[in-house]
C-alpha cells in the first residue's frame, strides 16, 4: 500500500520521537540529521523499499539514530534504542551485521561506494532489486563518493537512487560542497531531480520517477538541519548541543500513536532478506606447470584463470592495471553497461571507489577481487579497513610488491604498506613465493567468508624454490629448506621473492641453517606454541623487502628496508639496499653461533 502525505507525516513524527529518545538516552550523537531528514527516510521505507528485495544504505552514518528508529519501528531484531552508543549496545555508526543494516558507514563517502557495489551486484545476478542511499553534504565532499558516482553513471546503474540531504551545513559551518552539485551529477550521467526535503508529495513524485529512469537517479532534497529546534539551520545542530529540557520537549511534540500504528502495518508486511557470504572451495583446481623463473603476479594470473575456467563465480577487476597485475586473464569477460553476464570490470583509475564498490558487491553474497599496485593500496585503505571491520571476504590482488619494482622509483616502491596491512585486525595477508603457495593462498582467501584477504605479488621474475610435498602451507609457515644437521643453529624466515635469497644465504652459512617460508604471518600466529617452536629454532633472522619493525616479534635480527627506495633497474635497487646473499651472510656470521 502507498501511504499518503498525512500518514507519512505521522510516521515521520514517530521516527523522530524514537530517534531523539535514543540520542537523549546516550546524551550523545547527531540531532541535526534526525530532525532534518526524517521525512526522507520515512517515505523510502514506507512507500518504496520492497523488503526482501531492495536495500537501504545510510551513507550519512552519523544519522544512525534515524536508521535505528526506522528499523525498530519496522520490527527488525535490533538492540533496544536505550542502548544507543553504550557498551554492547547499538553502535554510534551503523555496522553491517545488525539486522537491517546493509553497510558499515560513518567514514563519509563509503556508503555511496557500497550502494554502487550492491546496485552492480543486483544487475549482474539479473535481479530487479533497487538500492536507496541517503547521503549528506559531508559525503559529497569526499572523493570516494564522486569516484563511485562517476562509475555508476558510466555503467548506467538505473537501479540506484541516491538522495542528498542538502542542508548546506557541516560541522565547521557552511558545507563546502561543489558550487553546483546538480550540474556535476548530471554531467556524470545521472538523472537529477531537485525538491524540498519536507514535502511528501514531491518526495513521493521524485522516488516514483526514479523507478522508470534509464539512469541512476540523484534527488537533491533541500532540508534544514535541526528543523524545529532552537538551533535550526546552525552548524551547532549537527551534534548533540540541545539541553535535556528541549530534547524532552521535542520528543513529546513528535510522539505519534497514529504513526506507530501505521509503522506496525509496515512491520507485518516486512520480509527478511537472508544473505550469506559463501565459502568457496577451489582446492580441486590445480596449478598448471609453470616455468622455473617467473613472477608471482604471473602465477596468480595463471591460477586465477584456472579458477574461472572451472566455472567458479569469481568476479574481479582492476583500477586500470589489469594487464600489469595479471588480474585480467584469458577467461575474463568484460562487464559493460547493459551487458551484465561478464566477470571482469575496468574500474578506471579509482582505487578507493573500487574497494568501496567491492564491499557492497561482496556484502550481498558474491565474491570479488580488485587489483592495483601494493603502493596504491594506500588509496584503498579506508574501504579495506571497513571490509575487515564488517567481516566482508573481499580479495585484493596487490602486485609490484617491493623496491624491486625498479625504474618507476620510490613513488611506486612500497616500504611500509605490507607490514601496515598485517597490522589491520581481521585482514589476511598472503605473500607467496612459488606456484604451490600462490594456489593455496587463493584457496584460503576464497574459503574464508569472514575476512578480507590481500594477496601480495611480485613484479619481477625470480627463481622458484619448490615446496616440500608434505609441507602445510595453510599453517602460514613451514620449512622450505631443512638444515643439513640435526642441530639447527639458525632459522631464516622469508616471504615471497626473498625466499630464494634466503636459500642462498643459508647455503653460504653452511650446515645447521634452515629456511622457513612464511606466506601468511596471520595464519602462523594462530598455530600452537609447539608448532611455532618447531619451526623457529636457533637464532632467527627475517628477510623481507619491507619495513623491519614487526618482524622482531619472531626474529632476533631482521634484514629489510626502512627508507624510501630509488629509481633504477630492479636488481640494482635490490642490491643497493642490502638484498645480497654475500653481504647478508657476512653480517650474520658474526651473530650466529
Amino acid at each position: 500500500m502507498a501511504y499518503n502525505s498525512k500518514d507519512l507525516k505521522e510516521m515521520s513524527r514517530a521516527v523522530r520521537a524514537w530517534a531523539l529518545h535514543a540520542l537523549k538516552c546516550a546524551k550523545n550523537g547527531h540531532v541535526g540529521i534526525v530532525l532534518g531528514a526524517a521525512d526522507i527516510i520515512t517515505a523510502i521505507y514506507a512507500n518504496y523499499l520492497r523488503f526482501g528485495r531492495d536495500k537501504f544504505i545510510l551513507s550519512a552514518g552519523h544519522g544512525s539514530a534515524l536508521l535505528y528508529s526506522v528499523l525498530n519501528l519496522c520490527g527488525y531484531d535490533i538492540r533496544s534504542l536505550n542502548s544507543f552508543r553504550k557498551m554492547d549496545g547499538l553502535p554510534g555508526h551503523p555496522e553491517f551485521g545488525i539486522d537491517g543494516v546493509d553497510a558499515t558507514t560513518g567514514p563519509l563517502g563509503q556508503g555511496v561506494g557500497n550502494a554502487v557495489g550492491i546496485a552492480l551486484a543486483e544487475k549482474m545476478r539479473n535481479s530487479d532489486g533497487r538500492v536507496y542511499c541517503l547521503c549528506s553534504d559531508g559525503d559529497l565532499m569526499e572523493g570516494v563518493a564522486f569516484e563511485s558516482m562517476a562509475f555508476a553513471g558510466r555503467y548506467k546503474l538505473n537501479n540506484l537512487v541516491c538522495v542528498w540531504d542538502d542542508n548546506g551545513v557541516s560541522i565547521d559551518g557552511a558545507a563546502l560542497t561543489d558550487a553546483d552539485v546538480a550540474a556535476r551529477m548530471s554531467a556524470m550521467g545521472w538523472n537529477v531531480i531537485s525538491i524540498p526535503g519536507n514535502d511528501f508529495t514531491k518526495i513521493n513524485r521524485a522516488l516514483s520517477a526514479a523507478q522508470t529512469s534509464d539512469l541512476p537517479t540523484f534527488i537533491c532534497c533541500k532540508t534544514k538541519i535541526g528543523a524545529g529546534s532552537s538551533l535550526a539551520g546552525s552548524n551547532r545542530a549537527h551534534g548533540y548541543a540541545l539541553d535535556d529540557a528541549e530534547m524532552s520537549l521535542l520528543i513529546e511534540e513528535n510522539i505519534s500513536s497514529t504513526g506507530e500504528l501505521l509503522w506496525s502495518d509496515v512491520a507485518r508486511r516486512r520480509v527478511d532478506m537472508l544473505m550469506v557470504n559463501p565459502s568457496m572451495n577451489v582446492s580441486g583446481v590445480k596449478m598448471p606447470s609453470t616455468p622455473d623463473i617467473i613472477s608471482t603476479r604471473e602465477l596468480s594470473g595463471i591460477y586465477l584463470n584456472e579458477i574461472i575456467r572451472a566455472g567458479y563465480p569469481v568476479f574481479g577487476g582492476s583500477a586500470d592495471l589489469g594487464g600489469s597485475t595479471n588480474a585480467r586473464v584469458d577467461a575474463s569477460r568484460d562487464i559493460v553497461p547493459g551487458v551484465w553476464d561478464g566477470n571482469y570490470i575496468n574500474f578506471g583509475v579509482r582505487e578507493h571507489a573500487m574497494a568501496a564498490i567491492i564491499n557492497g558487491f561482496v556484502s550481498v553474497g558474491m565474491r570479488m577481487y580488485g587489483s592495483t599496485f601494493l603502493c596504491f593500496s594506500d588509496y584503498m585503505r579506508p574501504a579495506m579497513r571497513l571490509a575487515a571491520l564488517s567481516k566482508l571476504p573481499a580479495i585484493y590482488v596487490l602486485t609490484h610488491d617491493s623496491i624491486a619494482v625498479g625504474e618507476d622509483g620510490p613513488t611506486h616502491q612500497p616500504i611500509e604498506q605490507l607490514s601496515s596491512l598485517r597490522l589491520m585486525p581481521n585482514m589476511n595477508v598472503f605473500r607467496p613465493c612459488n606456484a604451490a603457495e600462490v594456489a593455496v593462498c587463493w584457496q584460503m582467501a576464497l574459503r574464508d567468508n569472514n575476512s578480507p584477504s590481500s594477496i601480495i605479488l611480485s613484479r619481477q621474475k625470480f627463481r622458484q624454490i619448490p615446496t616440500p610435498y608434505d609441507a602445510s602451507i595453510c599453517r602460514g609457515a613451514y620449512v622450505i629448506r631443512p638444515a643439513a644437521t640435526s642441530r639447527v643453529r639458525a632459522t631464516i624466515i622469508a616471504t615471497g621473492a626473498e625466499v630464494p635469497l634466503a636459500i642462498d644465504v643459508a647455503k653460504i652459512l653452511g650446515a645447521g641453517v634452515q629456511v622457513v617460508s612464511m606466506p601468511s604471518v596471520e595464519y602462523f600466529k594462530r598455530q600452537s606454541d609447539e608448532y611455532k617452536n618447531e619451526i623457529l629454532r636457533g637464532f632467527v633472522v627475517a628477510i623481507e623487502a619491507g619495513a623491519t619493525a614487526p618482524w622482531f616479534e619472531f626474529a632476533d635480527a631482521v634484514v629489510g628496508i626502512d627508507e624510501f627506495g630509488t629509481s633504477g633497474p630492479g636488481g640494482d635497487v635490490y642490491q643497493r639496499f642490502g638484498f645480497d646473499a654475500d653481504k647478508i651472510a657476512g653480517d650474520l656470521k658474526k651473530k650466529i653461533k
